[in-house]
């Protein structure tokens, strides 16, 4: 992991003192870029999103999706959690904890809000972190990059319908047209411009051409993160200081269906008998989300002062220290994985396939 990576949440923390000083010392600054807007798009978060999003999917090979049939089980079981079980066990969730159990020490005015951003958190699986938690838990690249791929490609079309099912469950009106443009301005034309950045990387100067440029747009890509997050806090910083406990309370569903769906993809994929170096990413991609994408969505279709917001922010907050424990989980207990029955079957049946084809 990188030195950024690797204290993403200390340095979330500091954005936190920061913006929230800054916004306190600077009130007219951030209003007026809160309020460069068109068409409901805030224009400075929508080039600070692209400059995190872009270099993420520029190492997207989206040719691996052809290998999907390789590990299926594995496959379809992160795409069960991702797309079947996340993101409705989080609206569970935020229904019971923000909704009922927290109500009394949470704003009023912001409960919807609060849902709606941890909705927006778990409709999207990880684009770029995967990749780290896969090589801690010595996954399997090609499974990796297959699935980061693949859940890409779905992302297109089904973040918006998902997420407007859900806010419409939890009685939240839905701008379905910022929703729209929101996968237009933060998924599509991202998509679009890594690929032909990536094509045009690998045509003129091969992977070595590739690493250069990531190499040049990943310190752009950390500062467009953290300058994002400052701005976020500075529009935030009156309620945190009002209720400080808000953090708190918005990690607790964050925590619970991190490990959930971790623990729901590690135990299917043992069921199925794929092998722990498909099961450990599988269950990393299943949990983490791509809170980028949260934040920018949650910023368009609720603004920059809302709890949706917020939300999705703690996200952020929490993601390396808990994604870093369930690496720790998952390769902890690879001797448990690989001593169940159907592991053990699958692995006799294929070793005994390989002695025949020699």
């Amino acid at each position: 992991m990188s030195l950024f990576e690797r204290y993403l949440t200390l340095w979330v923390a500091l954005c936190i003192v920061v913006g929230i000083a800054l916004g306190h010392v600077l009130p007219g600054v951030f209003h007026a870029i809160g309020n460069a807007e068109i068409a409901h798009v805030n224009l400075p978060v929508a080039a600070l999103i692209w400059l995190m999003i872009i270099p993420m999917l520029i190492k997207v090979d989206f040719a691996a999706i052809s290998k999907v049939r390789t590990h299926w089980r594995g496959i379809g079981v992160t795409l069960f959690i991702n797309w079947a079980v996340k993101p409705f066990s989080m609206a569970a969730l935020g229904w019971f904890f923000i909704s009922y159990l927290f109500r009394p020490y949470l704003p009023a005015d912001q409960i919807n809000s609060y849902i709606a951003g941890l909705i927006l958190l778990a409709a999207a699986p990880c684009t770029a972190m995967v990749f780290v938690w896969s090589n801690l838990s010595e996954g399997e690249p090609d499974f990796t990059l297959t699935q980061v791929a693949l859940n890409d490609t779905i992302m297109v079309f089904a973040f918006a319908p998902i997420v407007g099912l859900l806010l419409g469950l939890s009685a939240i009106t839905v701008p379905w047209e910022t929703l729209l443009l929101s996968v237009g301005l933060y998924i599509v034309v991202p998509v679009v411009l890594a690929q032909l950045l990536r094509t045009r990387a690998l045509s003129a100067a091969g992977p070595a051409g590739l690493d250069a440029l990531l190499k040049y747009l990943q310190p752009l890509s950390l500062v467009a993160l953290l300058t994002t997050l400052v701005l976020l806090f500075g529009f935030q910083g009156e309620q945190i200081i009002a209720q400080p406990l808000i953090i708190a309370l918005l990690a607790v569903p964050i925590l619970i269906q991190v490990y959930f769906n971790s623990g729901l993809a590690y135990l299917l994929n043992r069921t199925t008998g794929e092998a722990h170096c498909v099961a450990a990413p599988s269950a990393l991609i299943g949990a983490s989300n791509f809170f980028e994408l949260a934040v920018a969505a949650a910023i368009s279709v609720f603004g920059f002062s809302s709890g949706a917001a917020l939300a999705t922010v703690v996200g952020v907050l929490i993601e390396v220290p808990v994604m870093l424990s369930v690496v720790r989980i998952v390769n902890a207990s690879r001797p448990w994985y690989e001593n169940g029955t159907a592991v053990k079957r699958r692995a006799r049946r294929e070793g005994s396939d390989r002695s025949g084809h020699s």
